[in-house]
């Protein structure tokens, strides 16, 4: 390798793509990091985006703003669309094209309907700042509506709102909903009762935190029942429209209908030709190299990467960033002539759900929690993987506001033309 001129090309601003950005420092590369949008984004508080506690820009940050003091890096706004694994170039929409020493696809995963794309118009997923304004906005014009509504059957439809999937993200968000409609809002109506409001969490398996131990799984659910959640089990959905969800021999009116189901990898498998799992993701070596191109990598959502004991590495967080901390020692080892262990280990600290404002569930295999502790723990969690002291700040803030008053300030309708409800 020509160490005063090898360049590496990371497409994906996510946790792996930034974990091994930052790695990178010091490294005699130059680095160019290419992103469809101009922000990280840490997704695991996504939901609360969307269900009115926080803020965007508490979850978000320019990538420009983040990278501005490396001056090795060049940070590129554009959306890949292909890979010449030949001629070593990244393809891009608008016809442009960026050349590689080496690649690492870092281009994270999205939600999907199992051979249902015409469900996404009436169930938005939670994948992006778009998608949780969107989610915001139909939750709030769900109410908005139904305080205008004189029909009964069609003012339950607006306030009954179904979450599809039982993962971590549907719990979480039945969760809020459900504390957001029979708290937050009670008294700022006059011609309904929010505490009426129907939350349905649907789950097509046998128990919700399929990933959690059992007992954490039935702890979430009483938990969620509690907070006036109706949770449905051992039913998959085989239809859905803007009026209603069915599952199983039920139909449910519900105008607001959100998908936390499942998710597919970004379309790289694609673009490189190369051999995919069942979601999409990329067949990669034990070193998370490309089979036959040993100059182009893949991390996170889009890698599909087996631990020693034959079980997929989760795509979370903490994956993503250990793999991106992984393929920098690679590329710094290989321009130092040094060779590095073939593959990556992958440390996962555990899985974490929250119910509402005051309980979790957390299942750190050797230990697991609930209750009051578990969620603080999972907060303290989530504050530390937050960017900069002034975002872990608001976020502590506004999760006291919440947690001692029950009101959420993130309740704004903005604009959008795509409502189905």
């Amino acid at each position: 390798m020509n160490e005063a001129s090898h360049h590496v090309v990371v497409v994906g601003a996510g946790f792996g793509g930034l974990e091994l950005t930052h790695a990178l420092a010091g490294a005699p590369v130059r680095i160019t990091m290419i992103d469809k949008r101009n922000h990280h984004l840490f997704q695991p508080l996504l939901y609360q985006v969307a269900t009115t506690s926080l803020a965007t820009s508490e979850v978000a940050w320019p990538i420009r703003h983040l990278l501005r003091k490396r001056k090795n890096v060049t940070t590129l706004l554009g959306n890949v669309t292909g890979v010449d694994r030949a001629g070593r170039r990244v393809l891009l929409e608008d016809g442009g094209s960026v050349a590689f020493d080496t690649l690492v696809l870092a281009t994270g995963a999205r939600h999907a309907y199992f051979g249902h794309d015409e469900w996404e118009p009436f169930a938005p997923g939670l994948k992006t700042l778009e998608d949780a304004t969107t989610i915001r906005r139909r939750i709030l014009l769900a109410f908005e509506q139904a305080e205008r509504e004189t029909d009964v059957a069609r003012r339950q439809a607006l306030l009954t709102l179904a979450i599809v999937g039982g993962g971590p993200t549907g719990v979480e968000l039945a969760g809020t909903i459900a504390e957001l409609a029979h708290d937050t809002l009670r008294d700022e109506f006059r011609n309904i009762d929010t505490r009426q409001t129907r939350v349905v969490l649907i789950e097509a398996g046998d128990r919700i935190l399929a990933n959690f131990a059992p007992a954490l799984s039935a702890y979430a659910q009483t938990a969620l029942e509690r907070l006036g959640v109706t949770v449905e089990l051992g039913r998959a959905v085989t239809e859905l429209d803007a009026d209603s969800v069915i599952f199983g021999d039920k139909r449910l009116p519900a105008k607001t209908i959100l998908w936390a189901a499942g998710v597919a990898a970004s379309p790289a498998a694609e673009w490189l030709g190369a051999n995919a799992d069942r979601a999409g993701r990329v067949l990669v070596e034990p070193d998370l190299t490309v089979p036959g191109s040993p100059e182009i990598f893949v991390i996170g959502d889009t890698a599909h990467v087996l631990r020693p004991d034959g079980t997929p590495v989760p795509g979370v967080a903490p994956s993503a960033k250990q793999e991106g901390r992984h393929v920098a020692a690679t590329i710094k080892a290989r321009l130092a002539g040094m060779l590095i262990a073939e593959g990556t280990r992958s440390r996962i600290a555990g899985d974490l759900a929250t119910i509402g404002k005051r309980a979790a569930a957390i299942d750190f295999g050797w230990i697991k929690l609930t209750g009051w502790l578990a969620w603080w723990l999972w907060g303290v969690a989530h504050i530390y993987f937050l960017i900069g002291f002034r975002n872990r700040l608001a976020v502590s803030l506004s999760w006291l506001w919440i947690y001692f008053t029950g009101q959420r300030s993130a309740r704004l309708i903005t604009q959008g033309d795509d409502d189905k409800g």
